[in-house]
């Protein structure tokens, strides 16, 4: 695993940040050489980090937030991102363009912010500086002495839920939406990251590649290989997220697709042309053979939930994608308006003890690993 050293200090990066293109853009349409783009300076000390924490993804050709850093100029701690140069002889991976490209166009609260792109004295070393967030979800569940009360969870969702809508408001599909790319700060900010396998759509919808989203939080439809994909998955994404906040436990963790596609019709009866119109013409259909489960579980999996609760869960775990939850209905959901109420993200519980503790060893085969549901 590569990363900086604290020897690395010492290096004058070359900087390529928002001001920079906004810059390119506005000189009679010239587009001017990188060279003439970027600031020179030493941006970064690099602070000691107390364990590894890195994690690498195949599919977006970046190592995760495997070192912080300090602006020298602003004095900020900044999180970095190194992007995975060694299998790439035609320069930066596809995948990290289109990541950063999305990154520079957005701005909100509750998305992560790509502050800049840092050039060593090599183009193999290539950094993603981003705004940093002390913990993900994903660690804090594993490691939390206590788990997130109703209060705190509805908190999370609504944030999560904004940064959504604001991405499908600006046609963006994030495709990978789970609680380990979901970070919070210590003042209980709830920012959604790694945009990897975004893509940008319009209308109309051009095909895309079912192989996206981590098994567990994948939309039907996915699995049975559509390749027309619109936010409805992320949605579907939100609501395994939902529940698995409320379980304290992941609710479909399938070991392979058809595990996978079990599980759903175990959890929400089987699903038909009734329910479902075009659902038998899906490209994989005939490659399962579904149970017949008449039956939706949901109010058995959360018999404690509320009414508002479980319509929320049904709406974002609707079979057809047209009618699935938007980000929208789920921020207008009673659910968030109903007692216990969402806790003020200032008084989320901080947990300084489990900050990056999801540690994995620095080896690639822990790496492919640690990418696995």
């Amino acid at each position: 695993m590569e990363g900086l050293s604290p020897g690395d200090a010492d290096l004058v990066p070359q900087v390529v940040g928002r001001k920079e293109m906004e810059a390119d853009e506005g000189k009679d349409g010239r587009q001017q050489s990188q060279r003439e783009a970027v600031r020179i300076r030493t941006l970064l000390h690099v602070l000691p980090r107390p364990k590894e924490t890195c994690s690498f993804s195949p599919s977006t050709n970046v190592l995760h937030y495997e070192d912080r850093a300090r602006d020298t100029q602003t004095d900020e701690i900044v999180a970095l991102k190194k992007v995975r140069m060694d299998k790439e002889k035609d320069g930066v991976p596809i995948s990290s363009l289109r990541e950063i490209t999305l990154l520079l166009r957005l701005r909100h609260p509750n998305i992560v912010e790509l502050k800049e792109v840092v050039v060593g004295n090599h183009l193999e070393s290539i950094f993603l500086v981003m705004g940093y967030c002390e913990q993900d979800l994903a660690s804090l569940l594993e490691n939390m002495p206590t788990p997130f009360s109703e209060a705190q969870v509805k908190c999370i969702v609504l944030q999560v839920l904004r940064g959504l809508q604001y991405l499908h408001q600006n046609f963006i599909i994030h495709r990978d939406l789970k609680v380990s790319n979901l970070l919070m700060t210590d003042k209980g900010c709830v920012k959604t990251a790694d945009f990897g396998l975004a893509r940008a759509y319009g209308i109309p919808v051009k095909p895309m590649t079912p192989k996206v989203v981590t098994l567990w939080y994948r939309a039907p439809e996915l699995l049975l290989g559509t390749t027309t994909q619109t936010t409805s998955i992320d949605m579907w994404a939100m609501g395994c997220i939902l529940a698995e906040l409320l379980a304290h436990k992941p609710l479909l963790p399938g070991t392979s697709e058809i595990h996978q596609v079990d599980l759903i019709v175990q959890l929400l009866g089987t699903p038909s042309e009734n329910i479902w119109p075009g659902f038998s013409r899906l490209p994989l259909v005939g490659q399962y053979s579904l149970r017949k489960q008449p039956y939706n579980n949901l109010k058995h999996k959360f018999p404690w939930l509320s009414e508002a609760g479980l319509r929320l869960l049904n709406f974002l775990f609707m079979y057809d994608p047209k009618k699935r939850a938007t980000a929208r209905d789920g921020l207008e959901s009673s659910y968030f308006k109903e007692k216990p109420l969402p806790c003020e993200p200032e008084l989320m519980p901080t947990f300084p003890h489990h900050r990056n503790k999801r540690a994995v060893p620095a080896t690639s085969e822990a790496q492919g690993k640690r990418c696995k549901p």
